[in-house]
């Protein structure tokens, strides 16, 4: 096959994988518990299924602008005031299909070939894939554990050189669920500054945070670093959407311009259904979302509590998403069914054959680790981790 350099060089996702392995063994009658999930495990609230049953009944399946319904924009403009203070006119929005297809179009617009990207490790595992595709290098700033897997100025000043364009920064996080204080993010914010380079503020998880921990924005700053950060959100993770496909950027208007064209000539218009579906998630009501952080934050605290009693075992507490970082670098060295345990690619796969399904931690850029989800009922939890624990117990 003569496919392009460029296509042929993307690795493929492990999380899909892992999944798709492990939905492989359930169809065959096996007993497979989940850890690898990236979406909530709830419904679509029902106001937002009527609206999309409503927009169908009204014809509303037409293309929409390309940048997305004048309307949705517009709200997703009036969050950003209401929530983070934040202002952008209408048309510096750009609704995409998915936050994944947002920032694929900022990184489009803004990197180079040869520009540098840094991004701070553990990272979700698609950033270096973008990176990639569009012609820029990734450096990874290795986060702190004692930190809560954390960088701190001085790492990214230190990584900075004259050819970064741009930092790659995620809060909360996928995969540790880390979330950086206001006092953290205005720190890193006046290095990016100082330095000049853009930021690409992943905010998909910004509303799935607990303790009263709260949210907030690199382009909070400064108007300076505003003008240099773009911000991709969506309903996928707070609404429980992950299969609408809906997502967007809120940009300083020469790069929401910029996308507008080029999207326009890619993808056209996001589904326009979904778009009507989104629209309705953001009028709405957060009564369903409050639930949904409740039931997480008690599945979070358990599974915590759960690991601590696991012996050769750790996890660092999250603050925000739905995933928690097992450190399993014990194991290395141990032996399981006759096979030397020498990252977590084994971890996972020799799990996978007790009936677990986790995400190799090395897909994230930390081999001493796997990724847990509990996007899973508290009863998956509980099975998953004693088989875990049994696993560990046949490796001493």
């Amino acid at each position: 096959m003569n496919t392009t350099k460029r296509i042929s060089s993307i690795s493929p996702s492990l999380t899909l994988a892992i999944t798709a392995k492990a939905k492989a063994m359930k169809a065959e009658g096996k007993s497979v518990i989940g850890f690898g999930a990236g979406e909530p495990d709830f419904n679509t609230p029902q106001h937002i299924i009527d609206a999309a049953k409503e927009a169908l009944d009204k014809g509303y399946t037409k293309y929409t602008p390309s940048s997305g319904l004048p309307q949705l924009r517009k709200k997703i403009a009036e969050k950003l005031k209401e929530e983070q203070g934040l202002d952008y006119d209408f048309s510096q929005i750009i609704v995409s299909s998915g936050g994944k297809h947002a920032i694929f179009n900022a990184m489009f617009a803004l990197v180079e070939d040869g520009d540098e990207v840094i991004i701070p490790a553990p990272y979700w595992l698609t950033y270096p894939e973008v990176v990639k595709i569009c012609g820029g290098t990734s450096v990874f700033i290795e986060g702190h554990k004692e930190n809560h897997f954390k960088i701190t100025p001085e790492d990214l000043k230190n990584a900075i050189t004259p050819k970064t364009k741009m930092l790659i920064f995620n809060s909360p996080s996928n995969p540790t669920g880390a979330v950086y204080t206001e006092e953290e993010i205005r720190a890193l914010g006046k290095v990016a500054e100082e330095a000049g380079i853009w930021v690409l503020s992943d905010e998909i998880y910004g509303k799935l945070i607990y303790d009263g921990v709260k949210h907030f924005s690199m382009a909070q700053v400064s108007e300076k670093l505003k003008e240099k950060t773009v911000i991709v959100n969506g309903v996928s993770k707070t609404y429980a959407m992950t299969g609408w496909r809906i997502g967007w950027m809120a940009a300083p208007k020469e790069v929401a311009k910029a996308v507008d064209s080029f999207q326009s000539h890619a993808t056209s218009n996001s589904a326009s259904v979904s778009q009507y579906a989104a629209l309705a998630a953001l009028n709405g009501s957060e009564e369903e979302l409050e639930k949904m952080r409740d039931i997480f934050n008690d599945r979070r605290k358990f599974m915590i509590d759960r690991i601590h009693k696991i012996d050769h075992l750790d996890c660092i507490e999250p603050d925000g998403a739905f995933y928690i970082m097992l450190i399993v670098d014990k194991l290395y060295g141990k032996r399981y069914n006759g096979r030397k345990i020498n990252g977590s690619l084994d971890v996972a796969d020799m799990l996978l054959e007790k009936g677990v399904a986790v995400v190799p931690g090395i897909a994230f850029g930390d081999d001493e680790c796997v990724r847990l989800s509990y996007a899973i009922s508290k009863e998956d939890i509980a099975e998953g981790l004693d088989r875990i624990e049994q696993f560990v117990k046949e490796v001493f």
